[in-house]
């Protein structure tokens, strides 16, 4: 009996070594992960490149942009728009930091402004961007031209950050996939005209939702829910841009 017993022993650990060979073969490739000590993360975890969306709502207080024939404000637009996608963005768990949220101009209020408040403005939206890490800029707008015919979304990005390219397509994109299948304007690189894009570093576009101008989309742009299509279409945007590229 000691014999056979003796016997099942060896055969169980004979049994149970080959088991962990095969396993040490199979999981031979993989490693422990080294840990930032600084971190307490592993040192080849992947971070995402981009970890914040900066909104940028146009315009505000004094400034109030373009209007339409019925007299809707831009700014009013610009704002609600903004603060829908801010609220799908923040609910998907994307860090969000809003230029402004309520209806006024950036200015600081403390200095001579007189004359300058619209580059004080400006300025104080491009200081959000240059102090906000790993973050992409997208600037909601409303459009307007002397001849009512025109309308649709146009995509204008900085040339100083090969991404932005890439997150003015992504937007165009989507527009005509969920919004305007007919709209064929190509994204434009910005001039010095748009201050805000001539300056940015982080990927950065400005988004003319569409034409105040025009009375059929003026129209459609006093409606909340149209608002809310527009948002929403650009919350899959940014959210397809961000997934691209932060693989």
């Amino acid at each position: 009996m000691k014999n056979h017993f003796a016997v099942k022993l060896t055969l169980f650990f004979l049994l149970f070594a080959l088991i962990m060979t095969a396993l040490a073969f199979l999981l031979g490739s993989l490693k422990m992960p080294k840990l930032d000590k600084k971190n307490d993360l592993p040192a080849n975890a992947s971070v995402p490149v981009y970890q914040t969306v900066i909104i940028d709502a146009g315009h505000g207080g004094e400034d109030g942009g373009a209007t339409s024939a019925a007299g809707l404000v831009e700014k009013e637009v610009n704002l609600d728009i903004s603060l829908t996608l801010c609220d799908m963005l923040r609910a998907s768990g994307i860090n969000v930091v809003m230029t402004r949220t309520d209806d006024r101009l950036l200015y600081d209020r403390n200095v001579d402004f007189k004359g300058r408040k619209k580059k004080l403005d400006l300025a104080a939206r491009r200081a959000v961007a240059e102090s906000t890490p790993d973050a992409i800029f997208i600037s909601i707008h409303m459009n307007s031209f002397t001849d009512p015919k025109y309308s649709g979304l146009q995509v204008w990005y900085s040339p100083n950050n090969v991404d932005s390219a890439p997150l003015a397509e992504s937007i165009r994109s989507k527009n005509r996939e969920m919004i305007q299948i007919n709209n064929t304007r190509k994204c434009k690189a910005a001039t010095s005209a748009i201050n805000l894009l001539h300056n940015a570093k982080c990927p950065a576009v400005l988004v003319e939702c569409g034409f105040l101008s025009n009375p059929d989309e003026a129209e459609l742009f006093e409606s909340e829910e149209h608002r809310q299509r527009v948002a929403f279409m650009l919350y899959c945007s940014l959210i397809a841009f961000l997934d691209t590229e932060n693989k």
